[in-house]
C-alpha cells in the first residue's frame, strides 16, 4: 500500500459538525496524507486544524451542490482517491442526490473503500493493510454468472 494516501472527505450540511470533530479526533492519522474535500466542508477542517495547530495538505474542490462530488468522482474513476469519508444526511433531501449516487457508485466500482458513517471510518484508518508494503488489492470482477443445474 502507499505511504502517503489521497483521502476524500465530504460532509452534507447536517454532518458537517461530526465531520469537523471526527478529522481533529483523527488529525494525527489525516495530516500525514493529502486531503481532498468539497469546498466548505474542506474550509471547516482547515479552520478546525488551523485552530488546533495541525498541519495539513488539504484541497478543496467545489461545493457538493455545484459539482464537487462529481470532482471527486472523476478523481475516484482516474485511481487518485484511496480512501473516501462521505458522511451523509440520510435523514433530509439533496438537490444534487444524482451526484451523491454517482460518487458512492464510481467508489464501489473503482474499489475505492468508502466509509458514510464515522465508525466505519474509524475502522478503515486503523486498518493495519495501510501499513502493509506487500498488499495490493484485488481488482473487482465484473464476469457473468452461469449457473450450472
Amino acid at each position: 500500500m502507499k505511504k502517503c494516501l489521497t483521502i476524500a472527505l465530504v460532509a452534507h450540511d447536517r454532518r458537517k459538525v461530526d465531520m469537523v470533530e471526527w478529522a481533529v479526533f483523527n488529525s494525527d492519522f489525516l495530516s500525514k496524507h493529502h486531503l481532498i474535500c468539497t469546498g466548505t466542508t474542506g474550509k471547516l477542517v482547515a479552520d478546525a486544524y488551523a485552530k488546533n495547530g495541525v498541519t495539513a495538505d488539504i484541497t478543496r474542490m467545489n461545493s457538493g451542490p455545484l459539482g464537487g462530488d462529481a470532482e471527486i468522482a472523476a478523481m475516484v474513476v482516474r485511481k487518485k482517491i484511496d480512501l473516501a469519508i462521505f458522511l451523509i444526511d440520510d435523514l433530509n433531501a439533496q438537490p444534487h442526490e444524482a451526484d451523491i449516487m454517482m460518487l458512492l457508485r464510481q467508489c464501489r466500482v473503482h474499489n475505492v473503500p468508502i466509509a458514510c458513517n464515522r465508525y466505519s471510518a474509524d475502522l478503515m484508518l486503523t486498518s493495519s493493510l495501510w501499513d502493509d508494503e506487500s498488499y495490493v488489492p484485488t481488482t473487482p470482477q465484473y464476469v457473468e454468472f452461469r449457473r450450472e443445474d
